[in-house]
C-alpha cells in the first residue's frame, strides 16, 4: 500500500494493478509502482502516462510470448531432428546387417567349392559334376563357375558329365591385359587336356559365345556339338546395337563395387532386369518359377568385385564376326526376337554364316529365354547333344 493521496487516476491504476498483478510479470508491477511514486510527487498524473505504462507492459508481454513460442518451436525441432537421427541410425544398422549377411553368404558360396589349376593363361578355376556324356558349360557376362552351375540345373541336368570354368577375370581365374577371346578358347582346350577329355559338347550363354565359337574354330576336332543361348556373335552399327552397347557399359559401371550392386538389386531390381534385356511385358508375365531363376541369376552375380575384370573384358573384346564360317560342328541357336541386350541380329548372322546351323527363335522373352523358355530349351538342347555324341 502506497501511503499518499490518491487521485481518481491513481484509483484506476491501483485497480488495474490489483486485477492483473498476480498474472503478469515483475516488469508490469514495477511500471505501476513507478507511476504511483510519480503521483505521490505530482498528483496530477495524465492518462497518457497510464497508457505509456500499459503499452510498455504489452510490449514486454508480447516479447516474452514470442520468445516462449520460439523456444517451444526450437525444442520441438530438436526433438524431431533427434527422432530423425535415431531413425537414420537404425536404418543404417539394419541395412548394414542385411548387406553383410548377403555378401558374406555370397563369398561363402564361391569359396572352397571349385578347383584351380595353373596354365600358360594363368590360373583356371572350374567346377564339375554329373555323369554321362561330357559337356563344357560356359557362363555369360557377370557370371563365373557358379552361374555355370545354374545353367546346368536349369537346362542340362546331372545325366551329363559337366565342366564349367570361370572365364578370364571371373572369380579366381586370372585376367591378363591384352587377353583375347582366342586366348580364352585355348584356355578351354588346356583345361580339357588336364581333365583328359578329348571331345565334348559345348553350351554357351550370352556374351560368352565369342570364346565358344572360336573354340569350335580353333579346335574343331574336339567339339561334338555347339549350343548357343542368347549369344553375341557379330559387331553391328545399328541403333539397336548402339543401345545394347550402352546397356553393356552400364553393367560394367555397376559391377565395380559390391555395395553398389547389392543396393541396386534391392532397390531397383525391375530396372536391373530391364538392363538384362527384357521389356516390361516380359517382366510382368514371369511366373513365380521363372522369376525365381531370374532372381538367382541376379543374386549369383554377388560378389561383383570378384567379377569386375571379367565383365570389363567381355564388354571390350573383339567379336569373331565372319570367322565363324569355319565352324563345322553341328550348331543349335536359341534367341528371342525382342532381346535388347544381345540383339536378334546376332542369331540371324550366326544361323546364316555357320554351315548347317539350326535357329530356334522365340517372338518374346528378351534376354531371359533361359528362364521363360526353359522347358523347350532343355528338351531340344539335350536331344541335340545326344544326337551328335560320337
Amino acid at each position: 500500500m502506497v501511503l499518499c493521496y490518491r487521485t481518481p487516476h491513481l484509483v484506476i491504476i491501483e485497480t488495474i494493478g490489483t486485477i492483473v498483478r498476480p498474472a503478469i510479470n515483475r516488469h508490469l508491477v514495477l511500471n505501476i509502482r513507478g507511476l504511483e511514486r510519480y503521483h505521490c510527487a505530482d498528483t496530477e498524473a495524465s492518462w497518457e502516462q497510464i497508457q505509456t505504462a500499459v503499452e510498455k507492459t504489452d510490449k514486454w508481454l508480447s516479447f516474452a510470448a514470442k520468445a516462449a513460442r520460439a523456444w517451444k518451436e526450437k525444442k520441438m525441432l530438436r526433438g524431431i531432428l533427434r527422432y530423425i537421427a535415431m531413425g537414420l541410425i537404425l536404418a543404417v544398422v539394419l541395412v548394414s546387417v542385411a548387406y553383410f549377411s548377403d555378401i558374406n553368404r555370397a563369398y561363402e558360396r564361391v569359396s572352397g567349392k571349385s578347383t584351380i589349376i595353373p596354365s600358360p593363361y594363368g590360373d583356371i578355376e572350374f567346377a564339375k559334376g554329373g555323369s554321362g556324356p561330357d559337356v563344357l558349360i560356359i557362363h555369360g557376362s557377370g557370371g563365373g563357375y557358379d552361374q555355370g552351375e545354374l545353367l546346368v540345373q536349369a537346362e542340362l541336368g546331372d545325366q551329363f558329365h559337366w565342366i564349367t570354368p570361370s572365364r578370364f577375370g571371373y572369380l579366381r581365374s586370372t585376367f591378363h591385359e591384352n587377353a583375347t577371346f582366342d586366348d580364352q578358347a585355348n584356355a578351354y582346350a588346356y583345361l580339357l587336356d588336364y581333365l583328359g577329355i578329348k571331345k565334348f559338347s559345348v553350351v554357351a550363354f550370352s556374351h560368352v559365345c565369342p570364346s565358344a565359337l572360336l573354340f569350335a574354330v580353333l579346335h574343331p576336332e574336339r567339339v561334338s556339338s555347339l549350343t548357343l543361348i542368347s549369344c553375341g556373335v557379330a559387331s553391328s552399327a545399328s541403333q539397336d546395337q548402339v543401345q545394347a552397347n550402352q546397356k553393356g557399359d552400364a553393367w560394367v559401371t555397376i559391377f565395380k563395387y559390391d555395395p553398389i550392386y547389392w543396393a541396386i538389386t534391392k532397390l531397383f531390381r525391375k530396372q536391373l532386369i530391364e538392363l538384362m534385356g527384357a521389356n516390361d511385358a516380359v517382366i510382368v508375365s514371369l511366373t513365380p518359377e521363372q522369376r525365381k531363376l531370374v532372381d538367382e541369376v541376379i543374386d549369383y552375380m554377388n560378389p561383383v568385385s570378384l567379377r569386375t575384370a571379367g565383365a570389363a573384358f567381355d564388354n571390350k573384346a573383339a567379336m569373331p564376326n565372319d570367322r565363324i564360317a569355319a565352324i563345322c560342328s553341328p550348331t543349335l541357336i536359341f534367341h528371342a526376337k525382342d532381346d535388347s541386350l544381345q540383339i536378334y541380329n546376332n542369331a540371324e548372322f550366326a544361323a546364316s554364316t555357320i554351315p548347317n546351323a539350326r535357329l530356334v527363335s522365340f517372338n518374346r522373352g528378351g534376354h531371359l529365354i533361359m528362364s521363360i523358355e526353359q522347358s523347350t530349351i532343355r528338351t531340344t538342347m539335350q536331344k541335340h547333344i545326344l544326337d551328335h555324341m560320337d
